[in-house]
């Protein structure tokens, strides 16, 4: 397949790099020019269990570079997805497939409205990374890719692009209750994230300390809240329970929303906790811990731009 990756971020730049040595035409996209010519000039390295492997693929910064393609990966910050939506209409032809891994809600919804929904496919990753440098990052954990797709049932393409995931060792199955398991994942990045960013701690101290511990929880309970009036059918009995699961797995990890308020950047808050309280807005459902914690991430958020 011909797979443009747009983001070549710790998650963008992993999928490419496996894609491509399964043999798929792979093309990574991202404005960080430093980024993109260390991947050209001397390929793309991957640590992994400390050790260092280089994978050959192509990067480049300008998406009018590229022709049309298969498959459109979206992996950008969700807070780009709208601008990046608006310059790859010349990627697509009638067969063309685009997929958002990303976090959060929302980004399926914008990238649908600009192209066909039936084209559209949605899902979620487990797998860990983390960028270490310009043509560098580290591969923290392998884990699974859902997907789904935004607007009817699993089709044969759909199976087939799975299929080729898991070929590349992306271990990737299909899902009809795809919003179930994007929800799931929702909950469990709105009680890890926002948390450790504020308390700046690693994930596993969701695990020691109890005060911790229990702000994670109240984000959850309201998220779950809203899930259910929504009509969402969650994918965990309980969902607190497998936070805590994540948490003892990443116990050394950044979470990521603590990277980017350590590095100054903006953050997904309102792709998370803020889309937790857009969506209890609309169903009737309170969510003043989620309220509260978007604003406290937004004010570090503002603090931290002040510095730069």
């Amino acid at each position: 397949m011909k797979i443009a990756v747009m983001g070549a971020g710790a998650m963008g730049a992993l999928y490419g790099a496996l894609l491509a040595e399964g043999g798929n035409e792979v093309t990574l996209v991202d404005a960080w020019q430093e980024h993109v010519q260390a991947i050209m000039e001397h390929g793309l390295q991957v640590e992994t269990g400390g050790c260092l492997k280089t994978f050959s693929v192509k990067a480049v910064s300008d998406p009018l570079l590229l022709g049309v393609q298969d498959l459109v990966l979206i992996f950008v910050k969700s807070y780009h997805t709208e601008v990046v939506v608006k310059n790859i209409h010349h990627l697509f032809h009638d067969g063309t497939a685009v997929l958002t891994l990303q976090n959060g809600l929302g980004n399926a919804d914008i990238i649908a409205a600009a192209f066909n929904k039936a084209t559209v496919l949605v899902g979620t990753t487990s797998h860990g990374a983390t960028v270490l440098g310009p043509g560098q990052i580290r591969h923290a954990g392998a884990g699974d890719t859902v997907v789904g797709k935004y607007s009817g049932k699993i089709d044969q393409h759909l199976s087939d692009i799975a299929a080729e995931f898991t070929r590349c060792h992306l271990n990737a199955r299909t899902d009809d209750n795809i919003m179930g398991v994007i929800w799931g994942k929702l909950l469990i990045n709105a009680g890890i994230n926002p948390v450790t960013a504020i308390c700046g701690v690693l994930n596993g101290e969701l695990l020691k300390a109890e005060n911790i511990r229990q702000m994670a929880k109240l984000l959850i309970d309201e998220g779950e809240a809203v899930a259910r009036a929504s009509g969402i059918e969650l994918p965990y009995n309980d969902t607190f329970a497998v936070l805590e699961k994540v948490a003892a797995a990443t116990a050394a990890n950044r979470s990521s929303m603590l990277q980017d308020i350590m590095s100054g950047r903006a953050t997904e808050i309102d792709y998370i906790n803020g889309a937790v309280v857009k969506e209890g807005e609309k169903c009737g459902v309170p969510t003043p811990c989620n309220k509260f914690i978007t604003r406290l991430i937004k004010e570090l958020e503002q603090r931290g731009s002040d510095r730069c």
